[in-house]
């Protein structure tokens, strides 16, 4: 069986572990946690950068930094995953979902400003597969009418906009090290702070809202409870995994980079004749090949591939379901559950994700891309 994902380690991840256990640092915020955060914030050009134990945790972090309360509303594509949205409701906010546009996941920006009210106080916009949303537009309509930004990039490591790094452009941002993206740390993520009024107070909330960081630098003479926080900060360890990650993010990427491009030029010609949709990246967008997709003509036809290669031996998925037909949702708020989300339905049901992974060899690849050839062929 050809696996979905399968975890890449560089060699040096238990190593790292071993040197940070030794050092008897393991709490977190020492020096592999400081590694990782300093290489974020001078690789992207990120304000501060903080380690966090997931990527729901930074999205949570940045829901508390922006203040969100009881009927603020937020608006975020419905095609994403439920820590998008989950940050910002357990604050009290009301999600506003809007459609993807045609030729990808990421949502409509077009469509965002129709659906801004009084009580609206943020956008995040989700870099479905590492593909950048556009920033500029985005941004624009959020000075426009004084709204917050948070970048949901956690499949977006080392992907960019218009030669900006996707987290950096955002007044927020949350990435993740989950094992299925290309910088893993089993679990983990990261906050990006690109706005200074929030980096005071992001640094006391990830240290369960004492200012902790600044007794240790010096900077006050004891510390205490100032604010809110949680535990957001990670364990030494895994910061360690992490850091023997992105030593060798150059590697890793330029190899996922190889097996995407395999897959997109086998499949090209066979994509055409068939009328299946490739993955669409615009002009002011890089590709970091977090993923490879497909989109079939429909549910029936997705479901029949997904079971001929799993009889094949490879195991592909589908991915996000719509989140505004949800049953948390749709019992919420059936009024706006009531939306008719073309695209993100469209998605929901035709697109599937091929396996792809540092490991994976270009043998494998030609393997799945004549399997898929011979389905369609068939069919």
């Amino acid at each position: 069986m050809i696996p979905f994902n399968k975890p890449y380690l560089t060699g040096k991840e238990t190593h790292y572990i071993y040197d940070a256990v030794n050092a008897g640092k393991l709490s977190g915020n020492g020096k592999y946690t400081k590694l990782c955060q300093e290489y974020f914030e001078s690789k992207f050009q990120i304000k501060k950068a903080l380690l966090t134990t997931s990527c729901t945790d930074a999205l949570e972090m940045a829901a508390i930094l922006i203040d969100i309360q009881p009927g603020d509303e937020v608006i975020m594509p419905s095609y994403t995953f439920v820590s998008t949205a989950n940050a910002f409701i357990l604050r009290g906010a009301k999600v506003i979902f809007i459609d993807s546009n045609s030729q990808n996941p990421n949502m409509d920006i077009d469509l965002i400003e129709s659906f801004i009210t009084p009580k609206t106080k943020a956008i995040v916009p989700v870099h479905y597969a590492g593909v950048a949303c556009d920033m500029d537009k985005l941004m624009a309509l959020a000075d426009k009418y004084n709204l917050f930004v948070v970048e949901d990039a956690a499949q977006a490591v080392d992907s960019y906009y218009n030669g900006k790094a996707l987290g950096s452009i955002g007044h927020l941002a949350a990435f993740s090290f989950h094992e299925t993206k290309n910088i893993i740390a089993g679990e983990g993520g990261l906050l990006a702070v690109n706005d200074d009024r929030f980096v005071e107070r992001a640094e006391i909330i990830w240290e369960k809202g004492t200012n902790r960081s600044s007794f240790f630098r010096g900077e006050v003479d004891k510390y205490g409870w100032v604010d809110i926080g949680s535990s957001f900060l990670p364990a030494e360890t895994i910061a360690a995994f992490l850091w023997a990650q992105l030593e060798n993010l150059e590697m890793i990427q330029e190899r996922r980079k190889e097996i995407w491009s395999l897959y997109y030029s086998s499949l090209n010609k066979l994509c055409d004749e068939f009328n299946i949709g490739l993955p669409h990246i615009p002009e002011f967008a890089s590709n970091n090949a977090h993923m490879f997709y497909l989109v079939t003509n429909d549910l029936e036809e997705r479901t029949g591939l997904i079971n001929h290669l799993k009889q094949s031996g490879v195991l592909a998925v589908f991915h996000y379901l719509s989140l505004h037909k949800s049953p948390y949702y749709s019992n919420e708020y059936p009024d706006v559950a009531a939306y008719n989300l073309v695209n993100t339905d469209n998605f929901a049901d035709r697109l599937i994700r091929l396996p792809l992974y540092f490991d994976l060899t270009n043998e494998n690849v030609e393997f799945i891309c004549g399997e898929i050839t011979k389905f369609y062929i068939k069919k």
